[in-house]
């Protein structure tokens, strides 16, 4: 089995070619013929914690993998990260497991494709101004994805602590080579954006209808068991897309509170989620239909993205001579 640390998935994983074969697998998966249960998990309660499963199987790719994830919100408070994660890859011929990854940089960065991948399809061709809500990881991943699929010309940041943002925004000035704001609130960052998204691990909506202009796209990827990050007006007023509908829709820990609960308050319907991103790919249902409209991607992670970046991961692995080979 071949073991590759955090360093050399970083090293591995190159993020245009991610996207290209994220958009086939996403196409793949919305026809139905990619085997992936629904995520479950074990819940620690007395930390808030969870440690979740999520296994995947793309035939075209011969993509076997599962990804052990483990979330604590609270880590945040003491300087750890939130989201822990390994993935392994199996061969599909023996079911034999071939390579054990870490996780953290892989679910960061396919998180990211994903929402690059829906900007690109439902964002204006002209979005300008982006906004981040959020100071972490994947706050991170998004502040380098947006802007190699959009021309973006302004970037502004927001978090519940408005030092780690101006420390963030600070770094993204240098690794993008133009000026980011640091945002005094998460209105304040929202307010006249083109493209918003959204990585917080809040209970409590960190964007609102009101604050949002005309044509403007969010993407959403937090996910917090007790609350949702988008209001429900938002929702609402939205076109929204998901990943996977039965994935999007169902109990915890897989489904999005910020869909589920305006659908249990009778708000909306499960009909109005509009499309998979992958028929969107396939062109079997459409995106924007004006530039006024607004366009949510509500993203829960689903594990063909794992078993996507995992495969590149372990390819270019084996082509460069990468990793440490250990027997079981």
């Amino acid at each position: 089995m071949l073991i590759l640390n955090r360093k050399m998935v970083e090293t591995l994983l190159d993020f245009d070619q991610l996207l290209k074969s994220l958009a086939r697998a996403m196409a793949e998966l919305s026809t139905g013929s990619v085997s992936m249960p629904s995520r479950v998990a074990a819940t620690v309660p007395e930390q808030g914690g969870l440690l979740a499963v999520m296994p995947a199987y793309l035939p075209s790719s011969k993509a076997l993998e599962i990804k052990l994830v483990s979330i604590f919100p609270k880590n945040s408070g003491l300087g750890l990260p939130t989201h822990w994660a390994v993935v392994v890859v199996f061969d599909p011929a023996t079911g034999s497991p071939l390579a054990l990854m870490d996780g953290e940089h892989i679910t960061a960065v396919r998180t990211a494709a994903g929402s690059a991948l829906a900007t690109q399809l439902l964002a204006r061709s002209d979005a300008e101004v982006l906004a981040v809500l959020g100071t972490g990881v994947q706050a991170r991943s998004h502040l380098r994805a947006i802007p190699r699929v959009r021309p973006v010309r302004e970037v502004r940041i927001a978090g519940r602590n408005e030092q780690k943002a101006r420390a963030l925004a600070q770094e993204a000035s240098r690794e993008l080579g133009r000026p980011v704001q640091a945002a005094s609130s998460y209105r304040e960052a929202v307010a006249g954006a083109d493209i918003v998204c959204a990585t917080t691990h809040s209970p409590d909506p960190v964007v609102e209808r009101e604050w949002l202009k005309p044509g403007v796209h969010v993407n959403s990827v937090g996910f917090n068991p007790k609350g949702r990050e988008i209001d429900e007006d938002t929702v609402a007023d939205a076109l929204v897309v998901v990943e996977s509908r039965e994935a999007a829709l169902a109990p915890p820990p897989s489904g999005a509170n910020d869909l589920t609960w305006p659908i249990r308050a009778g708000r909306i319907t499960e009909k109005h989620i509009h499309a998979e991103i992958g028929e969107l790919i396939a062109g079997t249902c459409t995106g924007r239909s004006s530039p006024e409209q607004i366009t949510l991607y509500k993203s829960v992670g689903v594990a063909v993205e794992d078993a996507v970046a995992a495969q590149l991961v372990l390819a270019a692995a084996r082509e460069r001579g990468v990793g440490v080979e250990v027997e079981l």
